[in-house]
């Protein structure tokens, strides 16, 4: 069982619903959900690590850092390569509500995570 509230990452282009891929995006927006509560913290700029077919791997050590202390990075596409590197800092990547409503996905993921479920 996880720890309330919990700190989400969210990679949006237009600030309604998780619609950017991992690798583009500019900014993650942070907030502080519970169950019952979903509150915006703070946008966090970054740069897009994805550059067509490579990878900026000093803009990974920078989404990384920018994160970190987040519980759950929400996407709507991510790669096994980012996904190996956020597991490995603790922090879960979210792909399952790609295009959906921000505060209605997080919150849905607040009340399965707190009824034990596994939500990808």
């Amino acid at each position: 069982m996880s720890e309330f509230p919990l700190k989400l990452a969210v990679a949006s282009k237009e600030g309604q619903a998780i619609s950017e891929h991992f690798g583009h995006a500019k900014r993650f927006t942070i907030y502080e959900v519970s169950p019952q509560a979903c509150r915006l913290l703070e946008e966090r700029e970054v740069e897009h690590y994805c550059l067509g077919n490579s990878a900026s791997q000093s803009a990974m050590a920078g989404i990384l850092a920018a994160i970190q202390d987040c519980q759950a990075v929400f996407v709507a596409k991510i790669g096994d390569g980012p996904t190996d590197k956020l597991r490995a800092i603790g922090v879960h990547a979210v792909a399952g509500y790609a295009w959906e409503a921000i505060e209605e996905s997080l919150l849905d993921y607040a009340r399965r995570t707190a009824a034990g479920e596994v939500v990808r």
